[in-house]
Protein backbone atom coordinates (compact mmCIF):
# COMPACT_ATOMS: atom_id res chain seq x y z
CA UNK A 1 0.00 0.00 0.00
CA UNK A 2 1.09 3.50 -0.80
CA UNK A 3 1.92 6.48 1.55
CA UNK A 4 -1.01 8.05 0.00
CA UNK A 5 -3.53 5.08 0.21
CA UNK A 6 -2.08 4.94 3.43
CA UNK A 7 -2.90 8.41 4.45
CA UNK A 8 -6.82 8.08 2.77
CA UNK A 9 -6.94 5.19 5.06
CA UNK A 10 -6.24 6.60 8.18
CA UNK A 11 -8.45 9.78 7.28
CA UNK A 12 -11.32 7.72 6.53
CA UNK A 13 -10.92 5.21 9.86
CA UNK A 14 -10.15 9.00 11.50
CA UNK A 15 -13.65 10.15 10.16
CA UNK A 16 -15.32 6.76 10.92
CA UNK A 17 -14.24 7.11 14.90
CA UNK A 18 -14.52 10.97 15.67
CA UNK A 19 -18.16 10.26 16.48
CA UNK A 20 -17.14 7.50 18.84
CA UNK A 21 -14.73 9.60 20.09
CA UNK A 22 -16.99 12.85 20.70
CA UNK A 23 -19.75 10.69 22.46
CA UNK A 24 -17.39 9.35 24.65
CA UNK A 25 -15.67 12.48 25.49
CA UNK A 26 -19.55 13.94 26.25
CA UNK A 27 -19.88 11.47 28.58
CA UNK A 28 -16.87 11.72 30.23
CA UNK A 29 -18.09 15.32 30.89
CA UNK A 30 -21.45 14.58 31.82
CA UNK A 31 -20.12 11.74 34.55
CA UNK A 32 -17.47 13.94 36.40
CA UNK A 33 -19.99 17.00 36.22
CA UNK A 34 -22.53 14.54 37.93
CA UNK A 35 -20.08 13.70 40.66
CA UNK A 36 -19.02 17.72 41.16
CA UNK A 37 -22.49 18.26 41.54
CA UNK A 38 -22.87 15.25 43.77
CA UNK A 39 -19.39 16.35 45.96
CA UNK A 40 -20.79 19.99 46.19
CA UNK A 41 -24.41 18.97 47.16
CA UNK A 42 -25.90 20.44 43.99
CA UNK A 43 -27.62 17.64 43.34
CA UNK A 44 -28.32 15.66 46.26
CA UNK A 45 -27.76 11.83 46.38
CA UNK A 46 -31.28 11.11 47.35
CA UNK A 47 -32.40 13.11 44.24
CA UNK A 48 -30.32 11.18 42.07
CA UNK A 49 -31.86 8.05 43.26
CA UNK A 50 -35.68 9.39 42.73
CA UNK A 51 -34.09 9.74 38.90
CA UNK A 52 -32.82 6.59 38.65
CA UNK A 53 -35.70 4.35 39.82
CA UNK A 54 -38.21 6.71 37.99
CA UNK A 55 -36.21 6.64 34.81
CA UNK A 56 -35.75 3.06 35.21
CA UNK A 57 -39.86 2.57 35.32
CA UNK A 58 -40.34 4.88 32.77
CA UNK A 59 -37.93 2.74 30.86
CA UNK A 60 -39.50 -0.60 31.92
CA UNK A 61 -42.35 0.90 30.66
CA UNK A 62 -41.27 2.29 27.36
CA UNK A 63 -39.51 -0.87 26.34
CA UNK A 64 -42.88 -3.35 26.99
CA UNK A 65 -44.32 -1.29 25.07
CA UNK A 66 -41.94 -0.98 22.31
CA UNK A 67 -41.51 -5.30 22.10
CA UNK A 68 -44.76 -4.91 19.77
CA UNK A 69 -43.46 -2.78 17.37
CA UNK A 70 -40.09 -4.22 16.95
CA UNK A 71 -41.34 -7.54 16.41
CA UNK A 72 -44.19 -6.18 13.94
CA UNK A 73 -41.33 -4.31 12.27
CA UNK A 74 -38.88 -7.74 12.08
CA UNK A 75 -41.96 -9.85 10.88
CA UNK A 76 -43.93 -7.25 8.45
CA UNK A 77 -41.15 -4.39 7.58
CA UNK A 78 -42.98 -1.76 8.37
CA UNK A 79 -43.60 1.31 10.79
CA UNK A 80 -46.58 0.83 12.47
CA UNK A 81 -47.98 4.66 13.70
CA UNK A 82 -51.19 2.67 15.05
CA UNK A 83 -49.62 1.39 17.77
CA UNK A 84 -49.78 4.39 19.94
CA UNK A 85 -53.29 4.39 20.02
CA UNK A 86 -53.77 0.32 20.25
CA UNK A 87 -51.72 1.34 23.53
CA UNK A 88 -54.74 3.88 24.32
CA UNK A 89 -57.57 1.29 23.76
CA UNK A 90 -55.95 -1.51 25.50
CA UNK A 91 -55.43 0.57 28.45
CA UNK A 92 -59.18 1.73 28.49
CA UNK A 93 -60.59 -1.74 27.72
CA UNK A 94 -58.84 -2.77 30.66
CA UNK A 95 -59.52 -0.29 32.87
CA UNK A 96 -63.35 -0.57 32.04
CA UNK A 97 -63.57 -3.63 33.18
CA UNK A 98 -61.32 -3.22 36.51
CA UNK A 99 -64.37 -0.61 37.67
CA UNK A 100 -67.13 -3.09 36.71
CA UNK A 101 -65.55 -5.54 38.32
CA UNK A 102 -65.28 -3.41 41.81
CA UNK A 103 -68.21 -1.16 41.85
CA UNK A 104 -70.90 -3.34 40.12
CA UNK A 105 -73.76 -3.10 42.53
CA UNK A 106 -72.33 0.55 44.07
CA UNK A 107 -72.77 2.33 40.78
CA UNK A 108 -74.35 2.66 37.20
CA UNK A 109 -72.77 -0.15 35.21
CA UNK A 110 -72.25 2.93 32.15
CA UNK A 111 -70.64 4.90 34.43
CA UNK A 112 -68.13 2.15 35.40
CA UNK A 113 -67.60 1.11 32.00
CA UNK A 114 -67.42 4.66 30.86
CA UNK A 115 -64.00 4.19 33.40
CA UNK A 116 -65.27 6.78 36.54
CA UNK A 117 -67.55 9.00 35.03
CA UNK A 118 -68.18 11.20 37.09
CA UNK A 119 -64.45 11.42 38.65
CA UNK A 120 -65.96 10.49 42.39
CA UNK A 121 -66.37 7.23 41.57
CA UNK A 122 -62.65 6.86 41.48
CA UNK A 123 -62.54 8.15 44.92
CA UNK A 124 -65.42 6.12 46.35
CA UNK A 125 -63.94 2.79 44.61
CA UNK A 126 -60.43 3.79 46.03
CA UNK A 127 -58.90 1.25 43.93
CA UNK A 128 -55.35 0.06 44.10
CA UNK A 129 -52.43 -2.73 44.26
CA UNK A 130 -52.98 -3.50 47.56
CA UNK A 131 -56.93 -2.95 47.65
CA UNK A 132 -58.07 -4.60 44.77
CA UNK A 133 -55.20 -6.83 43.07
CA UNK A 134 -57.23 -9.56 41.88
CA UNK A 135 -59.28 -6.63 39.72
CA UNK A 136 -56.34 -5.15 38.89
CA UNK A 137 -54.91 -8.51 36.91
CA UNK A 138 -57.90 -9.10 35.48
CA UNK A 139 -58.29 -5.84 33.99
CA UNK A 140 -54.76 -6.55 32.93
CA UNK A 141 -55.45 -9.43 31.54
CA UNK A 142 -58.43 -7.66 29.61
CA UNK A 143 -56.29 -4.91 28.42
CA UNK A 144 -53.71 -7.76 26.43
CA UNK A 145 -56.82 -9.73 25.32
CA UNK A 146 -58.91 -6.56 23.78
CA UNK A 147 -55.16 -5.16 22.09
CA UNK A 148 -54.48 -8.43 20.89
CA UNK A 149 -58.13 -9.03 19.19
CA UNK A 150 -57.99 -5.37 17.97
CA UNK A 151 -54.68 -5.95 16.44
CA UNK A 152 -55.14 -8.73 14.77
CA UNK A 153 -58.52 -7.39 13.34
CA UNK A 154 -57.25 -4.50 11.68
CA UNK A 155 -54.42 -6.81 10.22
CA UNK A 156 -56.89 -9.09 8.44
CA UNK A 157 -59.27 -5.60 7.56
CA UNK A 158 -56.26 -3.87 6.61
CA UNK A 159 -53.15 -4.85 6.53
CA UNK A 160 -53.64 -8.26 4.98
CA UNK A 161 -54.73 -6.99 1.98
CA UNK A 162 -52.29 -4.92 1.75
CA UNK A 163 -49.34 -7.23 2.39
CA UNK A 164 -47.56 -6.81 -0.97
CA UNK A 165 -47.25 -3.16 -0.86
CA UNK A 166 -44.66 -1.00 0.26
CA UNK A 167 -43.95 -0.43 3.70
CA UNK A 168 -44.57 3.41 3.03
CA UNK A 169 -48.12 2.42 1.62
CA UNK A 170 -48.67 0.44 5.03
CA UNK A 171 -47.16 3.14 7.19
CA UNK A 172 -49.46 5.87 5.75
CA UNK A 173 -52.30 3.40 6.40
CA UNK A 174 -51.58 2.59 9.92
CA UNK A 175 -51.56 6.28 10.28
CA UNK A 176 -55.38 6.35 9.22
CA UNK A 177 -55.72 3.36 11.36
CA UNK A 178 -54.71 5.19 14.22
CA UNK A 179 -56.45 8.49 14.06
CA UNK A 180 -59.96 6.18 13.58
CA UNK A 181 -59.06 4.53 16.35
CA UNK A 182 -58.44 7.32 18.48
CA UNK A 183 -61.81 9.04 17.06
CA UNK A 184 -63.45 6.07 18.13
CA UNK A 185 -61.94 5.73 22.07
CA UNK A 186 -63.41 9.35 21.92
CA UNK A 187 -66.52 8.64 21.08
CA UNK A 188 -66.86 5.89 23.79
CA UNK A 189 -65.38 7.44 25.93
CA UNK A 190 -66.19 11.29 25.92
CA UNK A 191 -62.75 13.74 25.98
CA UNK A 192 -62.42 12.99 29.40
CA UNK A 193 -58.86 12.32 31.39
CA UNK A 194 -60.49 10.28 34.04
CA UNK A 195 -58.43 9.02 37.40
CA UNK A 196 -58.50 5.31 37.58
CA UNK A 197 -56.58 4.89 41.26
CA UNK A 198 -56.73 6.66 44.46
CA UNK A 199 -54.19 8.23 45.29
CA UNK A 200 -54.90 8.03 48.83
CA UNK A 201 -54.38 4.24 48.62
CA UNK A 202 -51.47 3.51 46.85
CA UNK A 203 -48.95 2.81 49.77
CA UNK A 204 -45.28 3.94 49.94
CA UNK A 205 -41.70 2.63 51.07
CA UNK A 206 -39.47 5.83 51.62
CA UNK A 207 -35.70 4.34 51.33
CA UNK A 208 -33.16 6.32 53.10
CA UNK A 209 -30.32 7.56 51.16
CA UNK A 210 -27.91 10.36 51.88
CA UNK A 211 -29.85 13.17 53.45
CA UNK A 212 -32.83 12.53 51.82
CA UNK A 213 -35.12 9.65 51.21
CA UNK A 214 -36.59 7.68 47.85
CA UNK A 215 -40.21 7.21 47.88
CA UNK A 216 -40.82 3.51 45.99
CA UNK A 217 -44.57 3.47 45.69
CA UNK A 218 -46.70 0.10 44.76
CA UNK A 219 -47.97 1.28 41.42
CA UNK A 220 -43.94 1.71 40.50
CA UNK A 221 -43.00 -1.45 41.85
CA UNK A 222 -46.32 -3.51 39.79
CA UNK A 223 -45.41 -1.99 36.88
CA UNK A 224 -41.38 -2.94 37.06
CA UNK A 225 -42.03 -6.62 38.14
CA UNK A 226 -45.28 -6.40 35.64
CA UNK A 227 -42.81 -5.54 32.51
CA UNK A 228 -40.11 -7.76 33.43
CA UNK A 229 -42.11 -10.81 33.81
CA UNK A 230 -43.59 -10.18 30.59
CA UNK A 231 -40.17 -9.48 29.09
CA UNK A 232 -38.57 -12.81 30.44
CA UNK A 233 -41.99 -14.64 29.32
CA UNK A 234 -41.08 -13.19 25.11
CA UNK A 235 -37.57 -14.41 26.02
CA UNK A 236 -38.68 -17.46 26.83
CA UNK A 237 -40.71 -17.86 23.83
CA UNK A 238 -38.32 -16.12 21.10
CA UNK A 239 -35.31 -19.06 22.46
CA UNK A 240 -37.23 -22.12 23.48
CA UNK A 241 -40.28 -22.58 21.42
CA UNK A 242 -41.03 -23.70 18.36
CA UNK A 243 -43.05 -20.43 17.35
CA UNK A 244 -39.99 -18.08 18.59
CA UNK A 245 -37.68 -20.41 16.27
CA UNK A 246 -40.09 -19.68 13.21
CA UNK A 247 -40.32 -16.10 13.62
CA UNK A 248 -36.94 -15.29 14.38
CA UNK A 249 -36.19 -17.08 11.16
CA UNK A 250 -39.02 -15.62 9.19
CA UNK A 251 -37.32 -11.91 10.71
CA UNK A 252 -34.35 -12.92 9.14
CA UNK A 253 -35.12 -14.14 6.09
CA UNK A 254 -38.87 -14.63 4.80
CA UNK A 255 -38.54 -16.37 1.90
CA UNK A 256 -35.82 -19.02 2.68
CA UNK A 257 -38.41 -19.16 5.75
CA UNK A 258 -41.26 -20.04 3.37
CA UNK A 259 -38.43 -22.50 1.38
CA UNK A 260 -37.97 -24.35 4.17
CA UNK A 261 -41.46 -25.43 4.94
CA UNK A 262 -41.97 -22.13 8.07
CA UNK A 263 -46.25 -21.11 7.80
CA UNK A 264 -45.26 -17.76 7.57
CA UNK A 265 -48.92 -16.50 7.77
CA UNK A 266 -49.59 -18.38 10.69
CA UNK A 267 -46.20 -16.38 12.02
CA UNK A 268 -47.89 -13.36 11.33
CA UNK A 269 -51.08 -13.64 13.26
CA UNK A 270 -49.05 -14.75 16.44
CA UNK A 271 -46.74 -11.90 15.66
CA UNK A 272 -50.00 -9.22 16.16
CA UNK A 273 -51.85 -11.84 18.88
CA UNK A 274 -48.49 -11.53 21.18
CA UNK A 275 -47.23 -7.78 19.93
CA UNK A 276 -50.97 -6.65 20.76
CA UNK A 277 -51.28 -8.22 24.36
CA UNK A 278 -47.84 -6.99 25.40
CA UNK A 279 -48.78 -3.20 23.53
CA UNK A 280 -52.34 -3.49 26.04
CA UNK A 281 -50.35 -4.48 28.85
CA UNK A 282 -48.27 -2.05 28.60
CA UNK A 283 -50.91 0.66 28.27
CA UNK A 284 -52.65 -0.54 31.80
CA UNK A 285 -49.79 -0.55 33.41
CA UNK A 286 -48.85 2.89 32.67
CA UNK A 287 -51.92 4.20 33.14
CA UNK A 288 -52.04 2.46 36.88
CA UNK A 289 -48.13 4.46 37.63
CA UNK A 290 -49.71 7.62 36.70
CA UNK A 291 -53.19 7.17 37.83
CA UNK A 292 -54.81 8.48 35.43
CA UNK A 293 -56.09 7.69 31.63
CA UNK A 294 -55.72 9.90 28.67
CA UNK A 295 -57.14 9.66 24.81
CA UNK A 296 -53.81 10.33 23.98
CA UNK A 297 -51.85 8.28 26.88
CA UNK A 298 -49.87 6.46 23.13
CA UNK A 299 -49.78 8.93 20.83
CA UNK A 300 -48.27 11.21 23.18
CA UNK A 301 -45.58 8.73 23.92
CA UNK A 302 -45.24 6.89 19.80
CA UNK A 303 -42.22 8.78 19.08
CA UNK A 304 -40.70 7.91 22.50
CA UNK A 305 -41.39 4.71 21.52
CA UNK A 306 -39.87 4.90 18.17
CA UNK A 307 -36.69 6.62 19.77
CA UNK A 308 -36.35 3.61 21.70
CA UNK A 309 -37.01 0.78 19.24
CA UNK A 310 -34.58 2.89 16.81
CA UNK A 311 -31.99 3.35 19.22
CA UNK A 312 -32.14 -0.28 20.26
CA UNK A 313 -32.10 -1.82 16.78
CA UNK A 314 -34.95 -1.15 14.86
CA UNK A 315 -36.56 -4.84 14.46
CA UNK A 316 -34.62 -6.13 17.85
CA UNK A 317 -36.94 -7.13 20.52
CA UNK A 318 -34.27 -6.98 22.62
CA UNK A 319 -32.98 -4.07 21.23
CA UNK A 320 -36.28 -2.60 22.22
CA UNK A 321 -36.01 -2.87 25.81
CA UNK A 322 -32.47 -2.28 25.83
CA UNK A 323 -33.27 1.42 23.88
CA UNK A 324 -36.22 2.10 25.89
CA UNK A 325 -34.36 2.15 29.55
CA UNK A 326 -31.53 3.88 28.10
CA UNK A 327 -34.47 6.74 26.54
CA UNK A 328 -35.91 6.13 29.84
CA UNK A 329 -33.22 6.82 32.37
CA UNK A 330 -31.73 9.80 30.72
CA UNK A 331 -34.94 11.46 30.30
CA UNK A 332 -34.98 11.28 34.08
CA UNK A 333 -31.67 12.18 34.78
CA UNK A 334 -31.03 15.49 31.66
CA UNK A 335 -33.60 17.04 34.21
CA UNK A 336 -30.60 17.75 36.57
CA UNK A 337 -29.27 20.04 33.81
CA UNK A 338 -32.17 21.17 31.52
CA UNK A 339 -35.81 21.89 32.60
CA UNK A 340 -37.90 18.94 32.79
CA UNK A 341 -40.22 20.18 29.45
CA UNK A 342 -37.03 19.26 27.50
CA UNK A 343 -36.73 15.64 28.45
CA UNK A 344 -37.72 14.66 25.08
CA UNK A 345 -35.15 16.50 22.87
CA UNK A 346 -32.59 14.81 25.61
CA UNK A 347 -34.14 11.68 24.48
CA UNK A 348 -34.21 11.80 20.98
CA UNK A 349 -30.61 13.68 21.32
CA UNK A 350 -29.25 10.60 23.08
CA UNK A 351 -30.88 8.42 20.40
CA UNK A 352 -28.88 10.60 17.75
CA UNK A 353 -25.85 10.66 19.14
CA UNK A 354 -25.67 6.76 19.51
CA UNK A 355 -26.71 5.80 15.91
CA UNK A 356 -23.71 7.78 14.64
CA UNK A 357 -21.15 5.86 16.69
CA UNK A 358 -23.68 2.87 15.70
CA UNK A 359 -26.10 3.14 13.19
CA UNK A 360 -27.65 -0.12 13.06
CA UNK A 361 -28.37 0.51 16.97
CA UNK A 362 -27.06 -0.87 19.95
CA UNK A 363 -28.24 -4.74 18.93
CA UNK A 364 -28.11 -4.72 14.97
CA UNK A 365 -31.25 -5.00 13.73
CA UNK A 366 -33.87 -7.12 12.54
CA UNK A 367 -31.86 -10.52 12.63
CA UNK A 368 -31.52 -10.51 16.79
CA UNK A 369 -35.40 -10.24 16.56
Amino acid sequence: MSTGETDAFSVAALRERLPLVLFGVLALLFFFDLLRRLFVGATPPHRLGVFLWEGLVFGMAIGLAGIGLAMTYSILQFANFAHGDLITAGAFAGWSVTFVMVGLGRFAAEALVLVGEPASITSDLGIAITTEPLAILVGLVAASAFAAVLALGIDRVVFRPMRTQSGIALLIASVGVALALRQFIRIVYQPTTPPVVSSSAVPSVSIPLGTGTVSVNAHEVTLFVGAAMLMVAVHVLLQYTKLGTAMRAMADNEDLAQVTGIPTERVVFYTWLIGGALTGAAGYLLALEQGFLDLTLGWDLLLVIFAGVILGGIGSVYGAIAGGLVIGIVSELSTIWIPAEFTTLAAFTIMIVVLLVRPQGIFGGVTSV
